[in-house]
């Protein structure tokens, strides 16, 4: 949590709260599988995000706590964590152009 010591920091400014949280085992893919609206259960997301049980439950309890997802008839993203969907469009578009001149294409 910002604030807090983070791997990597210890002040725990918010850029790198949010780098360590996201940079978890699963976090994004968690976030990706969310994106648009999607509402999944605990059983959907966890085939979808490709990750063991406890995995998920220990990264969405980090998520929600951090209030990217909520659990309201299943998981979907709060509105701070559509916010992050946007915020993430430019560094994805980034990513596309850096593979592009290294010459390994976009897929």
């Amino acid at each position: 949590m910002p604030g807090r010591a983070v791997r990597g920091s210890e002040t725990g400014k918010p850029i790198m709260a949010a780098l360590d949280l996201l940079g978890r085992r699963g976090a994004l893919r968690i976030v990706w599988e969310l994106r648009e609206g999607r509402v999944l259960t605990f059983r959907a997301l966890q085939a979808a995000a490709e990750l063991p049980p406890g995995t998920l439950n220990t990264r969405l309890s980090e998520l929600r706590a951090a209030g990217i997802v909520a659990a309201e008839g299943g998981y979907g993203l709060s509105p701070r964590g559509a916010e992050l969907i946007v915020a993430l469009w430019p560094l994805m578009a980034w990513s596309e152009a850096w593979a592009s001149d290294l010459g390994e294409g976009v897929g």
